[in-house]
């Protein structure tokens, strides 16, 4: 049997933690980029932001103080990853995607509502 066929036989429909894992990272990338590009255009536009620790970063530092205070989320999000068991790692990236996606769809509703 070929190893291509031996790998077809193996494949399972299941996804394990780790595709699982793979996939909401994967989707924490999507919706951080979808909530900071919606945030500058709301905040071009004239919308405020809500959140008073990131309207603190922005208002110092401005588009880098936002990358900033999501790359500290990232890192302590990666940094905590260690501390769960592998079966439940996924839980780590979903607490991010979560929170961001549903930030995103709020800045997309905003939008809406002015332009």
């Amino acid at each position: 049997m070929s190893s291509r066929t031996q790998h077809a036989l193996d494949w399972s429909p299941v996804p394990t933690p780790s595709d699982t894992e793979r996939v909401l990272w994967g989707l924490v990338t999507i919706v951080l980029i979808g909530d900071v590009v919606t945030t500058i255009v709301g905040l071009h536009l004239g919308l405020s932001e809500s959140n008073p620790i990131a309207r603190s970063a922005i208002d110092g530092w401005g588009v880098v103080g936002m990358l900033a205070l999501k790359a500290g989320a990232v890192a302590i999000a990666v940094a905590c990853r260690g501390l769960v068991a592998p079966t439940y790692r996924s839980i780590v990236p979903a607490a991010l995607a979560i929170p961001w996606g549903a930030a995103a769809i709020v800045n997309l509703y905003m939008l809406s509502l002015v332009v």
